[in-house]
């Protein structure tokens, strides 16, 4: 009798633990998730946009809310456990671990470095070597977009000493049109868009030709991937939905961001369009999410070569791919 009694107990105890999991209709009880995206709404973070709409987080379990912030206080919120997930760029993540902030990138979305340089398709620059004497329009000498100009000029050689840089702020495309710089630090995905637009055809130096550098992706932190890998794995597995179907619709993802972003859908569509298009260009991979050690290693390099770390890092601390689906 003892026994049916302990084994009616176990059976109850199981049963009552399981309530946490599952709602009374038999769903998966959701998790409240803050993640935390850069700067303001825009399409650039579609794929998020879709993951929502289309249910891929709450399919989860997750009950995503969006926050926008600066990557530093993202980084520094997923460190210290008041935010579980962050998008952020590459060199955020190892500038931070430098610091000690224990934050780990889960998933690359990114899969090559946007910055480039751009001039115009007239002009006679013909190489990298070409831009020593010319005036150079850079929003400063800080943050992902001089990160990416050092690793360009030092792939080929080039000292910062030899250049004229000239910061400008975010008013690259302001500068080009009026002739106020003879090339500009861009995003590919982006100012030569609205300048095509303006009948301003330009070309471009791109940083990914040059060097395969870790880009924005999805982080979260060392305690959270130790205590609590399922939610990890969910947030990661929702995300990669969201990406392959912005890149395999971008026309639909477009559709979806209209309700996340405001005043897209009075902004120049076809422009808009073009970006996101743009972008999806360097999301796309043989496998979604992976990180690339070279990458990681190339990034780790540039940062130290700029006084940015004290020494180098153990960058495979730094990154997983032990979430992505097998």
């Amino acid at each position: 009798m003892k026994r049916k009694w302990l084994l009616l107990c176990t059976i109850f105890s199981l049963l009552f633990s399981s309530c946490s999991l599952f709602d009374p209709s038999g769903n998966l009880e959701t998790q409240d998730v803050r993640l935390l995206l850069p700067f303001r709404p825009d399409v650039q973070f579609a794929p998020f946009y879709v993951a929502m709409e289309k249910g891929y987080f709450s399919a989860e379990g997750l009950n995503v809310t969006f926050e926008h912030l600066p990557e530093n206080d993202a980084v520094a919120l997923v460190g210290n456990g008041e935010a579980p997930f962050a998008v952020v760029s590459g060199e955020q993540v190892l500038l931070a671990r430098a610091q000690e902030i224990p934050v780990v990138y889960v998933l690359a979305w990114w899969q090559d470095y946007p910055v480039a340089v751009a001039y115009p398709v007239e002009s006679d620059i013909q190489s990298i070597e070409d831009l020593v004497g010319k005036k150079i329009g850079i929003p400063g000498l800080f943050g992902a977009s001089y990160i990416g100009f050092r690793a360009l000029i030092s792939a080929t050689g080039i000292s910062e000493s030899d250049l004229t840089l000239d910061s400008i702020g975010n008013s690259q495309v302001e500068a080009m049109l009026a002739g106020q710089e003879d090339a500009i630090v861009i995003y590919a995905n982006n100012e030569p868009v609205q300048l095509e637009a303006q009948n301003f055809p330009v070309k471009l130096f791109k940083v990914a030709d040059y060097v395969h550098l870790s880009s924005n992706g999805l982080i979260s932190n060392e305690e959270i991937i130790a205590n609590n890998p399922a939610l990890v794995r969910s947030m990661v597995a929702a995300t990669l939905k969201g990406i392959e179907d912005t890149i395999e619709d971008p026309e639909a993802a477009f559709e979806i961001s209209k309700g996340f972003v405001e005043g897209l859908d009075q902004a120049d569509q076809e422009v808009m369009l073009q970006v996101l298009k743009e972008s999806i260009l360097f999301w796309q991979a043989d496998q979604l999410g992976r990180s690339n050690p070279e990458a990681w290693e190339n990034m780790d390099s540039i940062l130290f070569e700029m006084g940015l770390l004290e020494s180098p890092l153990e960058v495979q601390e730094a990154f997983t791919n032990s979430f992505l689906p097998e």
